[in-house]
C-alpha cells in the first residue's frame, strides 16, 4: 500500500477524486444497511443514526469540492539576498495511514477521517470497534466492495489486533476513542516516530448564567444528555449554574424531557441503550450511590436487561464527588452551584482541558471572558454538540482531550506534508557567497537586514 503512494500514483487529482467518487456510492447505496446496524450495536433510533449518514455526506461533498484548491502549492515570498528564486509548499501524500475507530459512533467516526486520508491522496487501514460488531462487520464488507484492498483494507478484532497494528510502521495513525487507550497508542507509535492524530473527549462542562432562555437551554442541555444515550465525546459532561436559575432552569429540563422521551422514557423509542455490560454498570454504580444519597434532581429510571437508562440529573455538592472523576459517557448530569464565575473559570483551567466548553447567556463581556481565559478543543455558545456539524470547522481537542484535528481543509492538512520547494536557476551566482569571505560582518549585517 506504501509502494503505491510512493510511486505517485495516488498524487493525480482524477485519482482522488475517483476514490471520493466510490466512498459517495458506499454512503448513498448502503443507508438501510448503516441504520439497521446501528440499531443492533447501540439501539440507535434512524434520526439519530441517519446523522451518522449525513456527517459523511457533508464531509465528501467539501472534500469533493475544494479538493483541487487544497492541492494547489502555495507559495512562498523570496527574501532579496536569495533572489532570483522561486519558493512554495507543495502538499503531498504521508503514505499508508492507519485509522483506529471509536465504538459510540461506530459508523461515521470510523470513515470520516477517511474521507480526509484519500483526500490527501493516502492509503489506509481501519481498525473498527469490535465494540461495535454489527458496524465493523458492516464497514468491512462495504470498504472490500468499493475499494481496491491495496488502497483501503480493513482489519477486524480486538485490542490485541489494534496494538500489533501501531506496531508497524505506519506514516500516520489517527485514533479516536477513550484517553486510557489513546495513551497506548502514543506509546506504541513512538517506537516508529509515527506522527499520531488522538481525539479523545474530557469533562466538557456547561455553564448557564443570566441573559439564558431557560427553556430552549433546557431542551438543548436535555438533547446533547439523551442523544446516544450521552454517549458523545463532546456531550455537556456536567453543568454549572447559577443558583437562583437552577430551580427555573431543573423545571424546565424535566418538561424537555417529558417532551422528547414520554412519561415513561426507558419505552421511549426515541432513546439509545448503553453500548455494553461494563459501560453500563460503571454508569449504573454511579446512579445507585446517588440515588441512596437522594440527590437525583430529574430522571433515575434505569433497565439493566436493556442497558437503558434515561436522562438523569443529579445534584452536586463540589468536584469531589465520584461524579466529577472522570469523564461520564453516559446520560448522567451532575449540576453544582456557579457562586463565582472568575472562581468557575479558574476550576476549569486546574483540571484536563476538555474537548468542548458551553455556555448559555452571559454578557458579551463574560462571554469573551470564557473564550479567553479558557482552553479547549472548541467552545459553543448557547448551544451543544452542534459545532461538530460545521464542516469547515476544525474539530479536535487539546491537552488531554487530544491533538490535532480534522473535518474539511484541516483533515486534508492533517494527512499531509507540506513539502518545503525552493527553485534557483543558475545565473546571477555572485561568487561572493563563496570562500574566500570578501565581505566583512558589518556588510553582512546590512544585506541581512
Amino acid at each position: 500500500m506504501q509502494d503505491r503512494v510512493g510511486r505517485g500514483e495516488t498524487r493525480p487529482l482524477a485519482w482522488r477524486l475517483d476514490q471520493l467518487q466510490r466512498f459517495q456510492a458506499l454512503v448513498e447505496n448502503h443507508e438501510q444497511e448503516v441504520l439497521q446496524a446501528l440499531s443492533e450495536d447501540l439501539g440507535k433510533p434512524p434520526t439519530e443514526a441517519f446523522f451518522e449518514v449525513v456527517a459523511l455526506r457533508q464531509e465528501l461533498k467539501l472534500a469533493r469540492s475544494n479538493l483541487r484548491r487544497w492541492m494547489q502549492a502555495k507559495p512562498v515570498p523570496v527574501p532579496l539576498p536569495q533572489q532570483p528564486g522561486r519558493a512554495e509548499l507543495i502538499p503531498e501524500p504521508l503514505g499508508c495511514v492507519l485509522i483506529i475507530g471509536p465504538w459510540n459512533y461506530p459508523f461515521s467516526l470510523t470513515l470520516q477521517p477517511l474521507v480526509s486520508a484519500l483526500a490527501a491522496g493516502n492509503t489506509a487501514v481501519l481498525k473498527p470497534s469490535e465494540q461495535a460488531p454489527a458496524v465493523a462487520a458492516l464497514i468491512s464488507r462495504l470498504v472490500a466492495e468499493h475499494f481496491a484492498p491495496e488502497v483501503v483494507r480493513v482489519e477486524e478484532g480486538d485490542g490485541g489486533v489494534a496494538a500489533a497494528l501501531v506496531a508497524l510502521p505506519f506514516d500516520h495513525i489517527f485514533f479516536t476513542g477513550g484517553g486510557a487507550i489513546g495513551r497506548r497508542v502514543l506509546e506504541g507509535a513512538a517506537a516508529n516516530l509515527t506522527p499520531v492524530t488522538l481525539e479523545l473527549g474530557g469533562k466538557s462542562p456547561a455553564l448557564v448564567m443570566d441573559g439564558a432562555d431557560l427553556d430552549v437551554s433546557a431542551r438543548r442541555l436535555i438533547w446533547g444528555k439523551g442523544l446516544n444515550a450521552g454517549q458523545t465525546c463532546i456531550a455537556p459532561d456536567h453543568l454549572l449554574v447559577q443558583p437562583h436559575l437552577q430551580q427555573p432552569l431543573l423545571k424546565a429540563m424535566e418538561a424537555a424531557r417529558q417532551a422528547m422521551y414520554g412519561t415513561q422514557p426507558l419505552h421511549s423509542e426515541q432513546l439509545a441503550c448503553i453500548v455494553n455490560t461494563r459501560q453500563f454498570e460503571r454508569l449504573e454504580a454511579l446512579l445507585e450511590q446517588a440515588r441512596r444519597e437522594e440527590r437525583i434532581l430529574i430522571g433515575g429510571e434505569i433497565n439493566r436487561e436493556q442497558r437503558r437508562i434515561a436522562p438523569t440529573v443529579i445534584r452536586v455538592a463540589d468536584r469531589n464527588d465520584p461524579l466529577m472523576a472522570d469523564e461520564l459517557f453516559g446520560p448522567l448530569l451532575p449540576v453544582l452551584p456557579l457562586n463565582d464565575l472568575n472562581n468557575a473559570l479558574a476550576e476549569i483551567r486546574r483540571g484536563p482541558k476538555p474537548l468542548a466548553l458551553y455556555l448559555f447567556g452571559g454578557t458579551e463581556r463574560q462571554q469573551q471572558l470564557v473564550i479567553e481565559t479558557t482552553s479547549s478543543g472548541g467552545v459553543c455558545l448557547n448551544d451543544v454538540v452542534m459545532q461538530a456539524g460545521v464542516p469547515d470547522l476544525p474539530f479536535g481537542g487539546v491537552g488531554g482531550s487530544g491533538m490535532g484535528s480534522y473535518h474539511g481543509k484541516a483533515g486534508f492538512d492533517t494527512f499531509s506534508h507540506a513539502k518545503a520547494v525552493l527553485r534557483r536557476p543558475f545565473r546571477f551566482d555572485f561568487k561572493l557567497r563563496y570562500p574566500p569571505y570578501a565581505l566583512d560582518l558589518k556588510l553582512l549585517r546590512k544585506l541581512a537586514g
